[in-house]
């Protein structure tokens, strides 16, 4: 056996590899020019509250090199799946907006909705646990609007500056390029201990949500505060929230790893299936609107995007519905080639001074200059605004408009000074015009300042289960990491949050329990917990797992279980087609080698194991997985036979030849207080 040559030092390897590698530990921090700085965390902005100025050169520095550091896919959100639609509002909101697609409820505006995972690359599987992006690109007769958000209505930062600290720290580490789609190691978790704005968003990234059920099944968020300005000119903040109408769900931590190995393309696969099939999926609009004179009322900063405004507070306005109901023709041409944008607006709806939003206005143009090769991504067809586009703007790669005339420049007499401006009453874009003043300064209001509180609340807001879920997240992700100085830092912060929550994580990871610390409130907001989301049968998957022989009944059953909008499929020991005792041929959708119980919403047994040894042998474990996974078990007929031999699968969720009784329980979706845990 050769002997191993030590580990050379990280100098060493940079003295080696010669003048184009550089180790960064331990040095001054500059720009790339090599400008010391004297700060790294806050934006230059006019006033502590303030919008952030243009002149700041290191944002932008940052920012340009951080947006053009992947081609061709995106540097997040990469891997997504798009889907159009149409958008209707209720009635007409025009005491807050001028927006036309606002204030005209005879009107369906075309959207395009993309979903995605945000750490993963474009060939990463469907499911980590990780936030999911929900961008709506509506084309009104105004121009385009893009509604760009997530799943989770706070940010982990607080100040956009930041933000390519953060996208660094979850991605891959880069000396190995491990993990992929993952935030289960060091570099993330480090980063969270010494950014402890992050304290609200990994609250929300270590629950339920960040698993969700199907992109169906999840709630949207604009995240940012925006303004609503109406045509008198009077002003309104918003958040902007979309209500999906079978409810927020989700699958468990031990279905999501073993999805994505039994099929990683589970949530495009799903959606794509669902608008096949007509079910289409189905959102709310829903607004919280507060007046400007009351911007300063609440214990919180209504412009930090680590904060939500919490329902009872504000309540939820629903004021229209989206629907989505047409799958792309080409993923490439139209999911890859879309272009959201936040600065993407129309007249009536405007900006405000967060500073995570000040930035992603410059950042998500500079992103498409390069993903998309130059200036003329507009011109694409998913791009495309649906209404005229006339301005000066020629040439540049990928110029698809051919433009008539000598003139390119305004003013002009040549062509009578046109494209020429349009006053607000006829339509024209008019920014809100707030006042604004203060010192030049690279700072944060204290009203950010408040990390934890928010946080807090969200942890009093769970039930006993997902309590018990973010425990075990916690664990496992922090259990990953191998720095046990960045475990020790992760639970100091989160005892700030919580002592039920840092003292079990503490002692599954073998550490010291953190000292108790000062309760900051008792506060709790139903709406964030998914135990009071909506339930509904629709569009619920369930495996019937049938042989040849099978029961008259089970036809009836799949006749009724049809009618009440659930999607019963066929798994049997052998594709092609089973008959039943009395002749009935039922098709076969999965054999229970290329189905898994992890893939359905619930189980229906309508045969006994001793019909084929693939049955005995397979459906067992099929059944008892679904059921530690807490999900409904129904028997009819000779399946009752296959369901009492498993002497522990009983309890509640599991049906016995009572097909209203199953339909309740596939409502109900989930049975948490049953004995066993996956």
């Amino acid at each position: 056996m050769q002997e191993k040559k030590p580990k050379k030092t990280t100098n060493e390897k940079v003295e080696q590899l010669g003048q184009y590698y550089t180790v960064d530990e331990g040095k001054d921090l500059t720009t790339n020019q090599g400008l010391k700085m004297t700060n790294d965390e806050f934006s230059l902005k006019a006033g502590e509250r303030g919008p952030t100025l243009m002149e700041d050169f290191h944002f932008r520095e940052k920012m340009t090199h951080f947006d053009h550091e992947r081609i061709p896919e995106r540097v997040v959100h990469a891997r997504g799946y798009g889907v159009h639609g149409e958008f209707q509002v209720y009635e007409s909101l025009e005491r807050y907006t001028r927006a036309k697609f606002l204030t005209d409820p005879t009107k369906k505006t075309p959207v395009f909705v993309r979903f995605s995972t945000v750490a993963g690359s474009r060939g990463s599987a469907d499911v980590p646990r990780d936030v999911r992006g929900f961008a709506v690109k509506f084309y009104t007769e105004e121009g385009n609007y893009d509604l760009v958000g997530n799943n989770i209505p706070v940010f982990f930062i607080q100040d956009a500056i930041k933000f390519p600290d953060l996208v660094h720290a979850l991605k891959p580490e880069p000396h190995n390029e491990i993990p992929q789609a993952a935030t289960a190691h060091d570099t993330f978790w480090d980063f969270i201990a010494n950014n402890q704005e992050s304290a609200h968003m990994i609250m929300w990234a270590m629950s339920d949500r960040s698993i969700p059920r199907s992109y169906r099944m999840m709630e949207g968020f604009g995240v940012h505060t925006f303004r609503l300005v109406n045509a008198a000119g009077e002003a309104f903040f918003v958040k902007f929230h979309w209500k999906p109408l079978l409810g927020v769900h989700s699958v468990c931590w031990d279905e999501a790893q073993k999805i994505n190995g039994k099929d990683p393309d589970f949530h495009r696969r799903d959606l794509y299936e669902a608008v096949e099939n007509g079910d289409y999926p189905e959102w709310e609009l829903g607004l919280q609107i507060i007046p400007e004179a009351d911007e300063f009322k609440f214990d919180f900063d209504i412009l930090d995007p680590t904060k939500i405004w919490p329902e009872e507070d504000i309540p939820v306005q629903r004021v229209g519905k989206m629907t989505l109901n047409r799958n792309v023709e080409n993923v490439f041409a139209e999911t890859e080639q879309v272009a959201f944008h936040p600065g993407h607006v129309v007249p009536g709806i405007d900006f405000t001074n967060d500073p995570l939003l000040q930035g992603r206005l410059f950042s998500y143009t500079d992103t498409q200059l390069i993903r998309l090769g130059g200036p003329n991504f507009h011109e694409l067809p998913i791009n495309r605004p649906v209404c005229p586009f006339h301005n000066n703007q020629r040439d540049g790669y990928g110029r698809q408009t051919i433009n008539v005339g000598r003139v390119s420049y305004s003013k002009n007499s040549l062509a009578n000074n046109t494209p020429r401006p349009v006053p607000a009453e006829d339509g024209g874009y008019e920014h809100y015009q707030e006042k604004v003043e203060g010192r030049k300064v690279r700072a944060r209001s204290e009203s950010f300042a408040d990390h934890f509180t928010q946080a807090a609340m969200f942890w009093n807001s769970m039930s006993d289960v997902e309590k018990e879920h973010m425990i075990n997240a916690f664990s496992f992700e922090l259990g990953k990491c191998e720095t046990e100085s960045v475990r020790i830092q992760v639970l100091e912060m989160i005892s700030n949050i919580s002592h039920e929550l840092a003292k079990p994580v503490a002692e599954n990871l073998g550490l010291p329990v953190p000292s108790q610390k000062p309760l900051l409130t008792d506060k709790a907001s139903s709406a964030l917990s998914q135990m009071n989301t909506v339930k509904k049968p629709d569009t619920r998957k369930i495996a019937v797992l049938a042989a040849d022989g099978f029961s008259k009944e089970l036809s009836l059953w799949l006749q009724t279980l049809k009618s009440k909008g659930t999607m019963p499929e066929i798994v049997s020991d052998h594709h092609g087609k089973i008959v039943g005792e009395d002749g009935t041929e039922l098709e076969v959708k999965h054999t229970l080698l290329t189905a898994d119980s992890v893939l359905f919403d619930a189980v229906l047994i309508a045969s006994k194991e001793g019909r084929s040894v693939t049955f005995a042998k397979e459906a067992p474990d099929f059944i008892t997985e679904a059921f530690l996974h807490y999900k409904p078990i129904g028997a009819l007929a000779e399946g009752n036979i296959l369901l009492e031999s498993l002497v522990n699968i009983k309890g509640a969720g599991v049906v016995q030849n009572n097909i209203d009784a199953y339909i309740e329980a596939v409502t109900e979706a989930r049975f948490w207080d049953r004995n066993g845990k996956p």
